[in-house]
């Protein structure tokens, strides 16, 4: 008799379902296309050398601005130290007076307790839990010598500048615990930061990485470029304006030291500094271009390396003038002028955020200590591009 019962199909099972010949195949190449994508990534999720070369910018650019924060943080941390450790100075030799005093007082308790006073008045002071205002709540002051009311006014003031000093030192110790983690924080960041750019370099072909150079060489012609342009256009600014004083001088002969409203060639301005910038200005360009091949060093004030606010606070100092330790506070520090009225010695800052500066010499050109694996160097002040500019100062 036949059989009514059909034919079981080929193929195999998958979770308790019969699956045909032609759909194993098919998963078994989805599963084969997982593993080859999960094991060996494409070429096409690779960031492209653009994309690499815009995120290493970057992350030098916030490191740059975590070595500002960093700065400060030391700063503060030192200048807090050096404050702690006079309170404790201080509070160490209030206490030895103190304690003078206390023995003091403490003589003539015994002496009272030896003769019999009637009242250890002396005694009674000393044990109180505030001798102040032991003296408040009693007549103790009146019956008590001449020498002896010394004593009391002594050890009580003696004790109360104590506290205070104690008071104050305990708040320092405080504010500096808070500088240090400060400092620790923004340390760690730029480490961070650093590290993360180094390896996003380290991940790069020799191809790659000649033709990052190429694309580098690229932009440093551009900036170069940018820079004679602005060097043109000052030349012709500095033209213009000495025929503008010749004519001046010219229409008003021997009028230099009248009243008149008119303004002549000996005015100052931002634009026109005092004659003695000039000096100083050489002082701290002659400064600077002596460190030139030196290492940037990020939170370095050299002499043996520098960062960029390192440089041009030594650069400064050299000539005679002090600027603060961070880029924040030294575009404070002076007159803010122009681009294109830019003089020798001036700052140029740059970025939203202050993060880098740079000690201008003319011709749109600078020295500044550009980034870590970098050395001072001379370089356009477009070298980042002309929207990179912050503004220029004068510092004195």
């Amino acid at each position: 008799m036949a059989s009514h019962r059909k034919s079981r199909p080929t193929g195999t099972r998958v979770a308790g379902i019969r699956t045909p010949a032609l759909a194993t195949a098919a998963l078994t190449s989805v599963a084969l296309l997982s593993q080859t994508a999960t094991a060996a990534p494409s070429d096409d999720d690779r960031p492209s050398l653009e994309e690499v070369e815009k995120k290493v910018d970057d992350l030098y650019r916030q490191a740059g601005s975590a070595t500002e924060k960093y700065n400060a943080a030391k700063e503060k941390t030192s200048k807090q130290r050096k404050r702690v450790d006079t309170l404790l100075d201080d509070v160490a030799k209030r206490t030895q007076k103190l304690n003078e005093a206390r023995e003091e007082l403490g003589s003539f308790a015994s002496a009272q307790y030896r003769t019999g006073s009637t009242v250890p008045e002396t005694a009674t002071f000393l044990l109180a839990d505030s001798p102040q205002d032991y003296v408040d709540r009693t007549h103790l002051m009146d019956r008590l010598t001449g020498r002896q009311k010394d004593a009391v006014d002594d050890y009580a003031t003696q004790q109360s500048e104590t506290m205070e000093k104690r008071r104050e030192a305990t708040e320092s110790l405080e504010t500096l615990t808070e500088s240090q983690s400060d400092l620790k924080t923004a340390k760690a960041t730029v480490q961070k930061k650093l590290a993360t750019a180094r390896e996003l370099l380290s991940e790069l072909t020799a191809e790659e990485k000649a033709r990052l150079a190429a694309i580098e060489k690229k932009k440093q012609e551009e900036a170069a470029r940018k820079a004679a342009e602005l060097a043109k256009r000052q030349a012709e600014e500095r033209k213009r304006q000495e025929q503008a004083d010749r004519q001046e001088s010219d229409a008003s002969p021997g009028s230099s030291g009248s009243s008149g409203s008119g303004s002549t060639g000996t005015e100052t301005g931002p634009s026109t500094p005092d004659p003695s910038y000039g000096t100083k200005a050489e002082k701290a360009l002659a400064f600077a271009r002596a460190q030139i091949g030196k290492p940037y060093v990020w939170g370095a004030t050299g002499p043996d390396s520098y960062d960029c606010s390192g440089l041009t606070q030594a650069a400064w100092k050299d000539a005679g003038v002090t600027l603060p330790r961070t880029t924040y506070d030294q575009v404070d520090a002076g007159t803010t002028v122009p681009v294109s009225q830019a003089q020798p010695g001036d700052l140029v800052f740059f970025y939203d955020d202050l993060s880098h500066v740079g000690l201008y010499i003319g011709n749109g050109m600078m020295i500044h200590a550009p980034k870590p694996g970098a050395y001072v160097r001379e370089e356009s002040i477009f070298y980042d591009g002309e929207s990179s500019i912050h503004s220029v100062v004068r510092p004195a």
